[in-house]
């Protein structure tokens, strides 16, 4: 086993992050792949399928297509890396797990294609980004030929635009993605400062979708992913668990609640530690993902679980 601290990057739509080589099971080869076959991998499992991610503490967490990682460790066919874009109490590094080797590309090799398609802009950070709006978007090859389907704060370097198209720089290389899919920033900015209504407005936009244990995509999230997601659309960076998301941000009274606050949920009736997150909808609801089995659903609080069970309200936005 080698050790190093090398950059790649993710070369796969969702790079499921495991907790060892040997966590998945016989259901979840296709989302070992490369690519990954993460529909077909998600649309395979039953309830059992899905609560056995929780159950073996398989999974960790997720990364998009393209996201930088560092390289922690090396052990055959499979990586062990950090996302630094995750922060977590873990590492200091970024979110980590074991990814196969064959879903990564060399930070090396990516500079490398960024050179040879903009010879004049040799550093990848300084190029515009498309930053994916869409719950989903399809990557072309050329306008006739779709090659992979992207999730929801997927970001590209920007090389130009012709028509409808935007041509992006992927792991793979130059490929095209259409511009109503995304919106193009300058490199060092995000959509400005949003209100919780904003963050709010995107969030809804995956009412019914299932949830995901360590989901971290439009093709699932689980709770802490979905409310990290939301705000990462905007630029704004908040710890990757639950646990963490209760104690940073800022501390919101619960008679000053506002939509796109954080709620912060603990056992024991708010006594015990936190299980998990959602987002305040106004009127006395809440838009969260739930749990294994059920959909992302707006709901009200009263008279429910959650009801007793809030301990804290955070506000990241403002």
């Amino acid at each position: 086993m080698s050790r190093q601290t090398n950059s790649c990057r993710v070369a796969v739509n969702v790079a499921t992050l495991w907790t060892a080589p040997d966590s998945p099971g016989g259901l979840d080869q296709q989302a070992i792949q490369a690519p990954a076959r993460v529909r077909e991998w998600l649309g395979s499992l039953n309830y059992e399928g899905r609560i056995a991610l929780y159950d073996r503490n398989a999974v960790q967490t997720q990364a998009l297509y393209g996201t930088q990682v560092t390289v922690l460790e090396e052990s055959g066919e499979w990586v062990r890396i950090a996302v630094p874009c995750q922060p977590t109490a873990k590492d200091e590094r970024g979110y980590p797990g074991w990814v196969p080797r064959v879903q990564l590309v060399s930070e090396a090799e990516y500079v490398k294609l960024a050179e040879e398609v903009a010879p004049n802009r040799k550093v990848v950070h300084s190029l515009p980004k498309a930053c994916v709006t869409s719950p989903t978007a399809w990557v072309y090859v050329d306008p006739n030929t779709p090659q992979l389907e992207v999730s929801f704060v997927t970001e590209f370097p920007l090389l130009g635009e012709t028509g409808e198209w935007l041509h992006v720089l992927t792991p793979h290389g130059v490929r095209l993605l259409r511009s109503d899919d995304a919106v193009v920033l300058a490199a060092d900015s995000n959509l400005g400062f949003p209100d919780g209504e904003e963050i709010l407005a995107a969030a809804k936009k995956f009412l019914d979708l299932p949830y995901l244990w360590g989901g971290m995509s439009a093709f699932g999230y689980d709770c802490s992913g979905f409310a990290y997601s939301m705000h990462r659309a905007f630029g704004i960076i908040i710890p990757r668990d639950a646990s963490e998301q209760a104690i940073q941000g800022r501390l919101v009274n619960q008679d000053q609640l506002m939509p796109g606050d954080l709620l912060v949920f603990a056992y024991q009736e708010g006594k015990g530690s936190v299980h998990h997150v959602g987002f305040y909808a106004g009127e006395g609801q809440m838009l969260h993902s739930p749990k294994t089995g059920k959909n992302i659903e707006l709901i009200p609080l009263a008279g429910t679980i959650y009801e007793r069970e809030l301990c804290a309200a955070r506000r990241y936005w403002q």
